[in-house]
């Protein structure tokens, strides 16, 4: 082995190759968390462009792209056998590149939180002791069906959200904001839980405790399911309670067609995923929005 890896140590990784390793296309969700977030901070845009701007960086190219480069350098054994062409197992990322970059990252993602704001701050570390964690011994929580969605809910969600606010409001986010955050993220929870069903049979194998590997696709479906409409009932309720009628009907019909889509993929949760992946949870991110929008005239940033 040692043989193998000197020279390799010595090659730079091609950018096309480091680009992978980022993935791009996991960038939206967090992304889009944090737009909500500035939708729902009530803070007008004049002014905050280059906060905006950092904090866009933030939640999709550098805290999404480190945690994405942190998991592929942890499950590098692993893709060897399941995606032996990703960047790292394939050689593209040669030698502790990936190892490297993931630091790199990180600290970049800490410098740009540094500049931005002290709460950006505050959510951009919990985002990365998150990241690490997930992935890396000794908690790997990856490997816990309600720990590993749980901390990728709150990271992408929840962290991107708050992130949103924050960075709009140039402090600490109103409490409407951060409880509409909170609520997601434990929604999200279900979605990570579906997002697990294509790896069932590798998971089983490495002895990953998925959701869908302990207590098999269907209950694990039924458990998604739940977890993912308790919290926007909550956030029905409270747009009741906030005096937001309007918007509260448009997450409780984006709820029902969910409800629907839910009674669907509940027949066959394994073949049916990928479906509801595009449909249901296409309806709850459009429910955060509504929300978001609800709430921007209640709190503009102060706690």
């Amino acid at each position: 082995m040692t043989e193998t890896l000197a020279p390799s140590v010595k090659t730079l990784p091609a950018p096309a190759a480091v680009l992978e390793l980022f993935k791009p296309v996991t960038w939206f969700p967090p992304m889009w968390a944090f737009l909500c977030g500035v939708v729902s901070s009530g803070a007008p845009l004049e002014g905050r462009w280059p906060f905006l701007i950092a904090g866009v960086a933030l939640t999709g190219p550098l805290v999404c792209a480190t945690s994405q480069a942190v998991n592929d350098w942890f499950d590098r054994h692993v893709d060897a056998i399941n995606e032996p062409n990703r960047p790292i197992p394939s050689g593209r990322i040669p030698g502790h590149w990936g190892l490297w970059i993931s630091i790199l990252w990180t600290g970049v993602s800490l410098v740009v939180a540094a500049l931005t704001g002290t709460w950006v701050l505050v959510a951009v570390v919990v985002g990365l002791i998150l990241a690490w964690a997930y992935s890396a011994p000794p908690l790997r929580l990856k490997q816990s069906g309600i720990w590993g969605p749980a901390s990728v809910g709150l990271s992408y969600e929840g962290l991107a959200w708050f992130t949103g606010a924050a960075v709009m409001a140039g402090a600490l986010p109103s409490t409407p904001v951060i409880l509409l955050a909170l609520l997601y993220s434990l929604g999200a929870h279900g979605i990570m839980t579906l997002n697990d069903f294509k790896a069932i049979e590798g998971d089983r194998a490495t002895g990953v405790r998925s959701l869908p590997v302990t207590l098999g696709p269907e209950r694990a479906a039924r458990v998604a399911c739940f977890v993912m409409a308790v919290p926007q009932v909550v956030v029905i309720a409270l747009l009741v309670g906030w005096d937001r009628p309007i918007h509260a009907a448009v997450v409780a019909l984006a709820l029902g067609l969910q409800g629907l889509a839910m009674v669907r993929l509940l027949r066959d949760p394994r073949r049916l995923t990928p479906w509801y992946n595009g449909t249901g949870v296409t309806l709850y991110v459009l429910g955060m929005m509504a929300s978001a929008l609800a709430v921007a005239s209640i709190g503009k940033g102060g706690a």
